[in-house]
C-alpha cells in the first residue's frame, strides 16, 4: 500500500513540514510541504539538511537496539539486549544507587534537537535529583533572566513593514538560522531599511547589512552603552516613554554618560562615527528591532551586563512592546513547559541539594523562587528546570571528589558532552569514573562509546514533533510521525516513561503515548491533533502595548517588575549579587606568561579566541557523517584575518596550534574577512567514521577546541554561571604536520562535490 503522509523534519529546531511518501511502513520519498509550517518554500530552498532525512531512516551508523556495554569501559565491546532487559536494568542499577548516595546521585545532560526536554525534566524530578544540564547557561537563560527583570517577562523581535531599522548583534542567522525569520532579514537587507550587523566576523549575515561594526571579543556592553550615550546626549530618546514607563533613567544616562564614541571608539576598536551612526539610525527609528545571539550568550562575565545594556537601549527609545520592534510574548494557551516538567511536584529536600546554592545565586530555585513572585504578578512563569539547571563545573566537581554528595550516575540524552562541554579532558575523566552512563542517541558518538547502555533513538518521521520555545510564548509547531519508529528504536518520552514507571513514578504518566501527551496538551488551547497536524502549527499572536492594559483597579497595569517599571536601575539584581546598571567585566585569561613566552619564542602569537560560530551544514557536534557535507567542508578551521595572518607568517592552508594552558587542538588555518588579532576556532569536530571508543575515541583530541576551554564557576558569569567561550585568550602557532582531517578519504574530491552542490 503507498500513501502520502504529513509529517516534518529534526534537523534543526524549526521542525519544517514535509509530505512523506509511505509504502508497506516504510518511507520512500520525501518532499516539502509549503502548506504547513514554515509556509514559504525558501526555506527549504536553502537547506542542505533536510536531504538526510531518507538516508538516515536507514542509515547503517545508525542505534537501532538497545546496548548493553560488555568489558571496560569505552572498549566497544556491546550486547544486543531487550528493552525490557535494558530498562529493568538500568532501574535496578538507578534504584540501588539511590538507596546508596540519595535521589541527588544521579544527573543528566541533555541537548537538541533531536529531543524533547519536558519528559528529562519531569523523570528527573520525579526522580528526585535536581542534577539536569544542558547548555542553558550559554544559550538562552542569560536572555530569558535579563529580559524577564527588565521588562517583567521575555520579548522577542517583530521585524515586519513597520520596522524601520534592524541590529543583528552576535548571531549569525544567515548560516545558522534557516527559518522563514530570516527570509524577512533579508528583505530587510535589500530594503531602505538601515540593517546594522555587529560581529568580529564578517559573516554572511554581516555581507547583507549596511554596517557591518567589528568589536573587540568581550567588548560588546561598552559598545551599547556607547549607543545609548549618543541616544541620550542628542535627545533621540523617546521622552514620553522613559518619563511614563523606564525607572530610574537618570541613573542609568549618568551612567552612559563616559561611554562617549570617542572612549568607546577606543575601549571597544572600532570608528567613533560608526558608533554614531548605528546609534542615530536606531534612535531616529519609530520602530527599531534588535536581534542578539550566542555571540553573546557566551561571554562568560560580560553575559548579564551586556544582555541589559541591550534591554536599556530598547527601552530608551520607546522599542519595547511595539510593532516592528520587540513584543512582550505571552504566556501559552496549551498545558505550560512549568507545567509538564512537574518541577512542583519536587519535594523541597529535593531542591535544597541544587548544587548551584550558593554559587550562581539567580540560577537555582531559591533565585527563581524570588524572580516568579516578581512574573507572576501579571500570570507568567519561566519553564524551572531550564532556569534552575546544575552548573557543569559543580556536577564534575560532585562526580569527581563526592562533595557535597556523590554523583555517580548520568543520563545523557541527545547531546555529545566529550564533544560540546567545556574543558573536554575534564570531562572524559569524570565520566569515566562513574557507576552508571546511559545515552540515548542516534548514533555510537565519543560520548556513547563510553556508555554502559546506548539506548536508540527515533528521530524525525518517526515521531510526534512539538516545538514550544520553553513555554515562554504562545507558539507551538511540529506534526505526526509518518511512520512507526524503525527497528527498535523509541521516542525518548517513551523511554523516560517506561523507565519512570519502573521506579514508582506510574501517577505521573497517565498517557501511554507522546502522541496521547501532546493532545492533551493542546486541548486546553481548543485544538485537537488532527487540527494542529493539519496546520502545522498553533500560533495566537501577542497583542502590543499591553503594559497599557487596565488592571482589575482600571489602572494600566505596567509591567511585572519590582516597581511596575522597565527598570534601567534594576531593583532586584543586587539580590543575587549582580549590578544596578550594566558594566563591563574584564575577559578571561587561559594562559600563563610561560605559555605565552614558549608561543612566541617559537614564532606563534597571542591572540583572542572565539569559538562556537555557526557554520552550515553542520551543527555543533553533528552532521559530520553526512559524506556530501565532509566533502565540501572537510577540515576544522581556525580562522584569522589577512592581516593577522601577513603579521604571523601564516597562509590559508597552515596547520595550526591553538593551545591554553588547559590544553591544545589544531586546525587548518583559513583566511577570512574579520577583526585583526583574533582567531575564531571551529567547534565540535570528531571522525564519525572512526570505530567508536577507545583509543581514539573519534578522534576527539586531535581538533576540539574545548581541550582548552574551561566552565569554572568562578571564573563564570556570577549570577548565572555562564562560562566563556567568547573572548578567551589563546596562543597559536604554525605546526609541521598534516592532520587526519586532511588524510581522510571524506575530504578527498571537495573540489567535485562543490560543484555538484551548486548544480
Amino acid at each position: 500500500m503507498r500513501e502520502v503522509r504529513k509529517t516534518n523534519c529534526h534537523f534543526c529546531g524549526y521542525l519544517c513540514a514535509f509530505h512523506a511518501t509511505v509504502e508497506d511502513g516504510r518511507v520512500v520519498d520525501l518532499e516539502p510541504d509549503p502548506s504547513r509550517y514554515p509556509y514559504d518554500p525558501k526555506v527549504l530552498a536553502g537547506c542542505r539538511r533536510w536531504k538526510m532525512n531518507l538516508d538516515v531512516l536507514d542509515g547503517d551508523d545508525r542505534v537501532n537496539y538497545p546496548l548493553r556495554r560488555v568489558g571496560e569501559r569505552g572498549a566497544n565491546n556491546w550486547e544486543r539486549v531487550s528493552w525490557d532487559e535494558a530498562l529493568d536494568d538500568i532501574a535496578q542499577r538507578l534504584s540501588k544507587l539511590r538507596d546508596q548516595y540519595g535521589s541527588e546521585t544521579l544527573a543528566s545532560m541533555i541537548g537538541g534537537p533531536h529531543a524533547s526536554f519536558w519528559p528529562l525534566h519531569r523523570f528527573m524530578n520525579m526522580f528526585g535529583s535536581p542534577n539536569n544540564m544542558g547548555i542553558g547557561q550559554i544559550c538562552w537563560n542569560p536572555r530569558i533572566w535579563m529580559d524577564a527583570l527588565t521588562f517583567g517577562w521575555t520579548i522577542e523581535a517583530d521585524i515586519n513593514d513597520d520596522t524601520e531599522c534592524v541590529f543583528i548583534w552576535g548571531t549569525n542567522p544567515a548560516e545558522s538560522d534557516n527559518s522563514l525569520w530570516w527570509q524577512s532579514i533579508r528583505r530587510i537587507g535589500k530594503s531602505d531599511t538601515p540593517l546594522v550587523v555587529i560581529d568580529p566576523r564578517y559573516t554572511k549575515t554581516a555581507s547583507c547589512a549596511d554596517l557591518w561594526i567589528a568589536p573587540k571579543t568581550g567588548t560588546d556592553c561598552a559598545l551599547a552603552l556607547g549607543f545609548a550615550n549618543v541616544i541620550i546626549a542628542e535627545g533621540l530618546y523617546d521622552r514620553d516613554f522613559v518619563a511614563e514607563w523606564c525607572h530610574g533613567f537618570d541613573e542609568f544616562a549618568a551612567h552612559v554618560a563616559r561611554y562617549t564614541p570617542e572612549y568607546v571608539a577606543e575601549f571597544c576598536g572600532v570608528s567613533a562615527d560608526d558608533v554614531r551612526t548605528a546609534a542615530r539610525w536606531f534612535g531616529r527609528a519609530q520602530a527599531a528591532a534588535l536581534v542578539s545571539g550566542r555571540g553573546i550568550d557566551q561571554s562568560g562575565r560580560n553575559v548579564a551586563p551586556t544582555h541589559r545594556a541591550i534591554c536599556c537601549l530598547r527601552a530608551i527609545t520607546g522599542n519595547v512592546d511595539k510593532p516592528g520592534a520587540c513584543i512582550i510574548t505571552e504566556m501559552s494557551d496549551f498545558t505550560t513547559e512549568v507545567e509538564l516538567e512537574m518541577t512542583d511536584e519536587m519535594v523541597p529536600e529535593h531542591k535544597a541539594r541544587c548544587l548551584n546554592t550558593p554559587f550562581t545565586p539567580l540560577q537555582c530555585y531559591e533565585g527563581y523562587a524570588k524572580v516568579q513572585k516578581v512574573t507572576e504578578r501579571l500570570g507568567c512563569r519561566l519553564p524551572t528546570r531550564y532556569m534552575t539547571s546544575a552548573h557543569p563545573d559543580l556536577v564534575l566537581r560532585a562526580m569527581e571528589t563526592g562533595e557535597p554528595y556523590p554523583v555517580r550516575a548520568l543520563i545523557v540524552n541527545a547531546t555529545n558532552p566529550l564533544l560540546t562541554y567545556a574543558d573536554t579532558h575534564r570531562v572524559f575523566n569524570a565520566l569515566m569514573g562513574l557507576d552508571l552512563i546511559v545515552v540515548i542517541d542516534y548514533y555510537l558518538t565519543p560520548t556513547a562509546s563510553i556508555a554502559d547502555f546506548v539506548l536508540p533513538c527515533a528521530g524525525a518521521i518517526e515521531r510526534p514533533l512539538f516545538q514550544q520555545h520553553g513555554g515562554v510564548a504562545n507558539i507551538a509547531y511540529g506534526g505526526p510521525a509518518a511512520v512507526e519508529p524503525y527497528y527498535e528504536r523509541r521516542s525518548d518520552y517513551d523511554i523516560f516513561r517506561a523507565l519512570g514507571i519502573r521506579l514508582g513514578q506510574a501517577e505521573a504518566w497517565p498517557h501511554e503515548t507522546f502522541k496521547d501527551a501532546l493532545e492533551d496538551v493542546l486541548a486546553r488551547a481548543g485544538m485537537t491533533w488532527e487540527e494542529y497536524c493539519e496546520r502545522g502549527m498553533y500560533f495566537r499572536p501577542p497583542v502590543p502595548f499591553k503594559y497599557l492594559y487596565p488592571d482589575e483597579t482600571d489602572n494600566p497595569r505596567g509591567f511585572a517588575t519590582t516597581t511596575g517599571k522597565i527598570e534601567l536601575a534594576s531593583e532586584i539584581l543586587p539580590d543575587f549579587g549582580g549590578q544596578r546598571l550594566p558594566e563591563p567585566a574584564p575577559c578571561l585569561s587561559l594562559c600563563s606568561d610561560e605559555l605565552i613566552a614558549r608561543a612566541t619564542a617559537c614564532g606563534g602569537a597571542h591572540l583572542s579566541m572565539v569559538t562556537g560560530a555557526r557554520k552550515q551544514p553542520y551543527n555543533a557536534s553533528m552532521y559530520f557523517n553526512n559524506p556530501k557535507f565532509r566533502k565540501s567542508s572537510p577540515h576544522p578551521a581556525a580562522e584569522i584575518s589577512p592581516a593577522t595572518a601577513q603579521r604571523l607568517g601564516l597562509r590559508a592552508g597552515d596547520t595550526v596550534e591553538v593551545a591554553t594552558d588547559k590544553g591544545s587542538a589544531r586546525f587548518v588555518l583559513e583566511v577570512r574577512t574579520m577583526r585583526d588579532d583574533m582567531v575564531s576556532v571551529d567547534y565540535g569536530w570528531w571522525h564519525p567514521e572512526w570505530t567508536p571508543g577507545a583509543p581514539d575515541f573519534g578522534g576527539m583530541w586531535e581538533s576540539n577546541v574545548n581541550c582548552l576551554t574551561s566552565c569554572s564557576v568562578a571564573t563564570g558569569e556570577p549570577m548565572i554561571g555562564t562560562w566563556w567561550y567568547n573572548a578567551i585568550d589563546c596562543v597559536i602557532r604554525k605546526v609541521d604536520e598534516t592532520l587526519s582531517w586532511q588524510d581522510d578519504p571524506c575530504a578527498k574530491d571537495s573540489a567535485s562535490a562543490d560543484k555538484d552542490d551548486a548544480r
